[in-house]
């Protein structure tokens, strides 16, 4: 079995734990056999268990190239470690090997100083694509492009085309080259293959396709990243407001936006917070939850007047209580399957009138079945249980209309929120959950109430 055959076979903290002895050794022949077979993902988990004695000697070892793809692996704060490690020369160095779409994400989110002392220390054709993508508002279009294209004028011929492109990019036969006219401005776009497969003298403007599906600068992240996928695109461009090329937006962005926004809103429909994650500390994360929790507590107080408000038919109707948690639970996960259901839908998209209103009849008619389904064999149990056809009656029935009603919350709720630009994840399940709570208990004491004589 030879060594690269070994080194698969080990776990990373053994790998790890060989590199620190042959960094103390200075057996760098076997050092550098270890790590050419390593990607860069696992290279920086490496540096992180790496002891911190020797740190500064193992990251010595590397050049720059590669110590900013170990840097595009890191979170924001190991990113900082390891650039004071480096030092100011060597980040540098390393920062204008990065890819500019990770170093405009981490300049993002540095302390304002700190970017301009860093942007001023740079090649000036670097820093100036930084400051221009930084000029873009947050999660939009803009903001996550790439430079990393070429274009083409209308008048090359094909064989100009392909010699321009050789040498300069890495193109399969099915990729892509944008066609600007003589001010920059997005002409059409045409494939490797047809300029491969063309004559030599043919114009570029005859092989492209002029209409060219594009993101403008402004426009949403999500949305260019669903427009990316709608077409299967391995590329989309990005234009301005005059249709002069900017940039585009390739794939593997896409999918680190599509990671970033589910968890985000898998965190907000937690009631939580996209900051936290297994890293944070204690008191940062009881900071980031605390408060959310408080205003669910203080709205969830409200369930505990109805109960005290409708005491008396509690009390002469003890049974009532045993399905009190049933029809809240039920009434909550109704909602909360309604608002994952929409706000999945509402990823990107803009809804006219006609759509909104065809979504919530087609909930209500939802929220009618499920509740007719449920509130029957709930009217079963409940006979077979307390031996009595009208309480059995009067639980189905609430549930059946609680079940639609939590089913239109769960859908108006993000729907509403989205119509006055605020973000819909925010309609949290928590959310969701505690107002159907209110709701449901209210509705199924009232019916109870209106038939209490015929119960006793």
């Amino acid at each position: 079995m030879n060594g690269s055959q070994n080194n698969n076979e080990l776990s990373l903290e053994e790998i790890t734990a060989q590199l620190t002895q042959h960094v103390q050794s200075r057996n760098l022949p076997e050092f550098y056999k270890i790590v050419k077979e390593l990607r860069p993902y696992d290279l920086s988990l490496i540096y992180k268990k790496f002891p911190e004695d020797d740190k500064n000697r193992f990251l010595l070892l590397f050049k720059p190239d590669t110590l900013a793809d170990l840097a595009e692996n890191l979170k924001l704060h190991e990113q900082v470690e390891l650039f004071e490690q480096l030092g100011p020369e060597r980040t540098l160095e390393v920062m204008q090997q990065m890819d500019k779409g990770d170093l405009i994400r981490f300049m993002h989110d540095l302390p304002p100083r700190r970017r301009e002392e860093l942007l001023a220390s740079m090649n000036l054709d670097h820093s100036a694509i930084i400051r221009s993508v930084l000029s873009y508002p947050p999660e939009t279009a803009g903001r996550m492009m790439t430079d990393r294209y070429r274009t083409l004028f209308t008048h090359d011929t094909a064989k100009e085309a392909l010699r321009q492109s050789q040498g300069t990019l890495h193109l399969s036969a099915s990729s892509y080259l944008y066609v600007t006219d003589n001010e920059g401005k997005l002409a059409g776009v045409v494939s490797y293959r047809s300029l491969a497969l063309a004559d030599d003298n043919s114009k570029v403007e005859e092989l492209m396709t002029r209409r060219v599906i594009h993101a403008t600068v402004d426009m949403d992240q999500e949305e260019a990243a669903q427009l990316l996928q709608r077409y299967e695109f391995m590329a989309l461009p990005v234009v301005d407001e005059n249709n002069r090329l900017c940039g585009i937006i390739q794939m593997d962005d896409v999918i680190d936006i599509i990671m970033d926004e589910a968890s985000e809103d898998l965190a907000k429909m937690g009631g939580g917070s996209k900051d936290i994650d297994f890293d944070t500390k204690p008191l940062v994360a009881v900071r980031r939850r605390l408060p959310w929790l408080i205003l669910l507590l203080l709205i969830g107080l409200i369930s505990g007047s109805i109960v005290d408000f409708f005491e008396d038919t509690l009390n002469q109707v003890v049974a009532l209580a045993f399905f009190m948690p049933m029809i809240a639970g039920m009434t909550g996960n109704t909602g909360t399957q309604s608002l994952a259901v929409v706000v999945r839908g509402l990823i990107g998209r803009k809804l006219d009138r006609a759509t909104v209103l065809a979504l919530i009849i087609r909930e209500v008619k939802v929220g009618m079945m499920i509740g007719l389904v449920c509130g029957l064999l709930i009217t079963v149990i409940a006979y077979i249980w307390q031996g009595d056809w009208l309480l059995g009656m009067i639980i189905g029935v609430s549930l059946f209309f609680t079940l639609i009603i939590g089913t239109l919350t769960g859908t108006c709720i993000p729907l509403l929120l989205s119509r006055f630009k605020v973000d819909p994840a925010v309609a949290s399940g928590p959310l969701i959950t505690t107002l159907n709570d209110i709701l449901s208990l209210f509705i199924y004491f009232g019916i109870a109430t209106r038939f209490i004589g015929a119960l006793m």
